[in-house]
């Protein structure tokens, strides 16, 4: 299956945990992209908010009454990820030669 999603979409790194007050925010950015960035023939702009912890519960009640796509996630931080998996990424140096 192949998608062809024609858009913007803008992200929120956020280090604790989520708060309410990250949707409305994106909410203003994903507006903006709309109404300024956006050409006729591309799909609404999209957003995601990445945070260390969120109750997803929580979040499902919170972000259904919002009118503009967009999501939240968690991540993990490479000292959370299990020994095996930290493994396979490559160290700081090794990223640093690539820049």
């Amino acid at each position: 299956m192949e998608a062809n999603i024609i858009g913007y979409a803008t992200y929120e790194l956020k280090t604790g945990e989520f708060k309410t007050s990250y949707l409305g925010q994106l909410m203003g950015y994903l507006s903006i992209l709309d109404a300024k960035v956006k050409k006729p023939h591309e799909n609404p702009a999209i957003g995601i908010v990445l945070c260390k912890e969120a109750n997803r519960e929580f979040v499902e009640f919170v972000i259904r009454d919002y009118n503009k796509p967009m999501g939240v996630a968690t991540y993990k931080t490479t000292t959370d990820m299990p020994e095996e998996l930290r493994k396979t990424l490559p160290d700081i140096e090794e990223l640093k030669k690539l820049l």
